[in-house]
């Protein structure tokens, strides 16, 4: 795989975020703790294509964060835990990076096949290891908001890397959500007709027979909404007026009642109180 592009000489970054940036990962290197490089910067070293980021993702366990925490504290960086199910913040004057542990829907939590997978290369000048493209595919593929979809990074992951992706460990980490890989591999197929052979025959064909079985057999007799999966915001209407039951509950999801509704209310209109 090709290294990540330094983001201080392409422009994208100045000189005082990536002096911070450098800083955090410098600490974090040092101490051992493990970590991963995601988000845009890790599309870029998978697909070469670089797209303009607001600051830096960095994937970690959720039990190694009070580690992280104190490791950061220590030398004089404050973090703030801003979702306890998936987020944290590391600050720096007027910069910020993200410290994620699982997905904002609870569904994409880092464990250690992460870690077991991830590849190296550089970033400002540093080592450090890069989220495994199949991890990257699974939790950006639930990404559907009104301000924000993650299909065409997964398309072009899927273009620079499908022929060399572990299948059969991709298809298993979405489990009972394979029906969302299938409409992302579908959208691929649609985008780019040329690549359609890409995507492995045994894939599609697995999927597509668990489509027919699914068509085919009766109905669940619960009323849920998975929409709410995919968008925080766009399915409330579904759970909150229509009494439908929601996906990211557990035992259902991963989530927790007051998770959720820390989650609903940082949706920027519900703050403004519109």
């Amino acid at each position: 795989m090709p290294e990540v592009p330094s983001m201080s000489s392409s422009g994208e970054f100045d000189a005082d975020s990536t002096a911070f940036y450098r800083r955090v990962l410098s600490i974090l290197n040092a101490s051992g703790v493990p970590f991963l490089v995601g988000g845009a910067l890790a599309c870029t070293c998978y697909t070469g294509i670089e797209r303009h980021t607001k600051d830096v993702d960095l994937f970690i366990r959720g039990g190694d964060f009070p580690r992280v925490r104190e490791v950061l504290l220590q030398a004089g960086h404050d973090t703030e835990l801003t979702y306890p199910h998936w987020l944290a913040k590391v600050r720096g004057g007027d910069y910020f990076l993200d410290l994620i542990f699982s997905s904002g829907n609870g569904v994409s939590a880092v464990d250690d096949a992460w870690f077991e997978h991830a590849i190296s290369a550089e970033l400002l000048g540093l080592a450090v290891r890069i989220a495994p493209a199949e991890e990257t595919i699974w939790s950006k593929a639930f990404v559907m908001e009104r301000e924000r979809y993650d299909g065409a990074d997964i398309a072009h992951l899927l273009y620079a890397c499908a022929e060399r992706l572990d299948w059969p460990r991709l298809v298993e980490r979405f489990g009972p959500h394979w029906r969302v890989l299938l409409s992302h591999l579908v959208l691929f197929g649609f985008v780019y007709p040329d690549r359609r052979g890409s995507v492995p025959a045994w894939v599609m064909d697995r999927l597509l027979d668990r489509l027919r079985e699914e068509q085919q057999a009766p109905p669940p007799a619960e009323q849920v909404c998975q929409g709410t999966l995919l968008s925080r915001e766009q399915y409330l209407d579904d759970i909150e007026q229509q009494g439908l039951r929601d996906a990211r509950l557990a035992p259902l999801g991963q989530m927790a009642p007051r998770e959720v509704a820390v989650w609903t209310e940082a949706i920027p209109d519900r703050q403004a109180g519109e």
